[in-house]
């Protein structure tokens, strides 16, 4: 039932954060596209990542996919929790991070001992929830990790 509530809210909000709050461009690319580039590309393993999960990157919010790579996270709702939880750690801020955080956080208490982990590991990298992902697209997945210490959730 809990998981249930969140999702029901993800996909209200969903598409009024994109259209009012978003203010990025949308990379307009494809999972196709993405398995295009090397093997051992960002873009290679997003686009996997998309296929895995039958997703479709979605306008305005790539990063968040490539958030998912990055830390090798996965789709539970605990996961998205946690993974919003690293990304604090890591210094991002913004309303529907802590919208996330609150209302996961009053509905899986029980992963309070996780989300202080991933807050931790968020904590421990250098800040990379900034970039422009869409740029780093061809740049080897390892790499990245590595230069910003980020670690599986």
């Amino acid at each position: 039932m809990r998981a249930f509530i969140l999702e029901t809210i993800y996909e209200w909000s969903k598409k009024p954060y994109q259209k009012w709050f978003k203010k990025n461009t949308p990379w307009d690319i494809t999972s196709k596209t993405l398995i295009q580039y090397p093997r051992d590309s960002l873009g290679f393993h997003l686009g996997c990542f998309l296929i895995k999960y039958n997703f479709s990157p979605q306008p305005k919010l790539e990063n968040h996919d490539a958030f998912h790579v990055l830390t090798n996270t996965g789709i539970s709702v605990s996961e998205e929790i946690a993974m919003q939880y690293y990304l604090l750690g890591n210094g991002k801020k913004s309303m529907y991070l802590f919208l996330v955080i609150f209302l996961g956080t009053l509905l899986y208490p029980d992963q309070i001992r996780c989300f202080k982990k991933a807050f931790q590991k968020g904590k421990s990298a250098y800040p990379f929830y900034q970039l422009d992902y869409k740029k780093l697209l061809g740049q080897p997945l390892q790499k990245i990790q590595n230069t910003f210490l980020i670690t599986s959730l």
